[in-house]
């Protein structure tokens, strides 16, 4: 999804240049009309009123270039000025022209652009009643107005196939901008799902360490002697200041939880020390899962172990789910200053096209919180691999 959001980001702008080229190419072949109507009402023989037929000329081109704006009402236009063209035009004025007849294919085709079928019915009958009118003063016989009736009629045809196509392009674009957004929507929806449910597993974690520094607290400063006040007094204002920041975390929980989410675990939080459990859970379920554990255990974090714990548990997750009946192999890998994870099946891989379900997401959200890199994708010969890093110490 992230490819797709930086495609539209840069090929916004090309459309917008795209579009306003074709805008300008559009407006530069209706002056052209125009410019060719205008020389050839000035250049044919046998016009009569020269110059009246140049202003009627501009008539019946100039309103096109408004057509976007004006849809129906543009080629409405034209076809008026044709009409009074023929009105006051002698016969063999408007024989010697030709502009007049593409005028009218120009006028037929859009028409036949307009979405509402009703008016484009009307528009085409507004076109054929202006070839009757220019055909009526030439004095052509009814062949040729037949013929000019079936040229108008295809241009109209043309006109709404392309107005069709149109618009269901359309449609499809603002559906895939529709479901493109739902898509994002979902995703940050998940991603804050995953921050809440972070954030509450941290809660236990430091809450309990909190906890845990209080109890001893207490317990050293009940052994001091009664002259020692300093000592009794040092060790009394951390723990009522500890007391302090558990309250204080929990109302904090309070505020972030909805009023769906489930109430705070009682059981302490996961680490990578129950994969054997996770592993026959997930055995169980129909998945066989080989664990290899190499180096020696350093001393974990409680928020780091829980959330190796849990990347575990999503990718086995995963691959339950998009490769049922599978193999999976799940390496710990303790190296340096860092907790090395590798989930992988040799299923048929995730299906999602972006490799960004919202598993995944959660899953770069936990380790960005510690400063740690994921990767996920496709592995060589099949299947699906995912990869993660997590400093010991944590990002501070």
């Amino acid at each position: 999804m992230t490819r797709r959001v930086i495609n539209r980001r840069y090929l916004a702008p090309v459309q917008g240049v795209l579009d306003r080229i074709r805008h300008r190419v559009y407006e530069a072949v209706v002056l052209t009309f125009a410019v060719a109507s205008v020389v050839e009402a000035l250049a044919a023989h046998h016009v009569h009123a020269r110059w009246l037929v140049v202003l009627l000329a501009l008539g019946w081109t100039l309103p096109f270039a408004v057509r976007r704006r004006y849809p129906l009402w543009a080629p409405v236009v034209a076809c008026v000025f044709l009409s009074a063209f023929a009105l006051t035009s002698p016969e063999r004025s408007i024989t010697s022209l030709t502009m007049p007849f593409v005028a009218a294919l120009a006028a037929a085709v859009s028409l036949g652009l307009l979405a509402d079928r009703r008016l484009a019915i009307a528009g085409w009958a507004a076109v054929i009643a202006t070839a009757a009118v220019i055909d009526s003063q030439s004095g052509s016989a009814y062949s040729d107005f037949f013929w000019t009736t079936l040229i108008l009629t295809l241009a109209w045809f043309f006109g709404a196939a392309l107005g069709s196509r149109t618009e269901q392009a359309r449609e499809l674009s603002r559906r895939v901008e529709a479901a493109e957004r739902d898509r994002a929507t979902a995703a940050e929806r998940a991603t804050a799902e995953e921050r809440a449910r972070i954030a509450r597993e941290l809660h236990d974690v430091v809450a309990h360490s909190v906890s845990v520094m209080v109890v001893q607290t207490s317990g050293v400063r009940r052994l001091l002697k009664e002259e020692q006040h300093r000592e009794r007094e040092a060790l009394m204002s951390v723990e009522q200041i500890g007391r302090q920041a558990l309250t204080e975390m929990r109302r904090m929980l309070g505020v972030m939880r909805s009023g769906g989410d489930p109430p705070a675990a009682l059981t302490p939080q996961p680490g990578l020390q129950h994969l054997d459990r996770l592993i026959a859970q997930v055995e169980e379920a129909g998945m066989p899962v080989t664990l290899r554990v190499e180096g020696d255990r350093p001393e974990l974090s409680p928020g780091i172990d829980l959330s190796a714990y849990r990347i575990v548990q999503e990718g086995l997750t995963n691959a339950l789910k998009h490769a049922k009946g599978a193999h999976a192999e799940v390496l710990v890998r303790y190296i340096d200053s860092s907790v090395q994870l590798e989930i992988a099946d040799d299923g048929q891989g995730v299906p999602s096209r972006d490799g960004m379900g919202h598993g995944l997401v959660g899953m770069r959200e936990r380790v960005a919180l510690y400063g740690g890199t994921i990767e996920a994708g496709p592995r060589d010969g099949g299947g699906f691999l995912l990869r993660a890093r997590l400093p010991v110490e944590g990002r501070a």
